[in-house]
């Protein structure tokens, strides 16, 4: 795959999109491969990757960038954990049913 088909196209279609979670000073995030927001407060945000659903938590946390062709988010605020869920964690059953109340 080239460099340019990473971040080239407005579509998903071809190679996978690459996913890549850049964290600066852990109050910046910057976060690649993202097919969408499922949900997101100043607490929690929750998103599709290419790699599986990602979960962010922590402080005050704003959405600073949304690139949804590019599938780029950026997110400011004091980040506590980051975590992968895949449908065999007990930790994601919480989550999703804490989510779909």
């Amino acid at each position: 795959m080239s460099r340019h088909d990473e971040f080239g196209g407005s579509t998903n279609k071809g190679p996978v999109q690459e996913h890549d979670v850049i964290m600066r000073g852990r109050r910046l995030l910057d976060i690649t491969g993202v097919k969408q927001v499922e949900s997101f407060d100043n607490e929690e945000f929750l998103l599709e990757t290419v790699m599986g659903f990602l979960a962010i938590r922590g402080q005050n946390l704003q959405m600073k960038n949304l690139d949804v062709d590019k599938g780029v988010v950026s997110i400011k605020g004091r980040i506590f954990d980051l975590v992968y869920l895949d449908d065999h964690q007990e930790k994601a059953k919480g989550f999703f049913s804490k989510l779909f109340k």
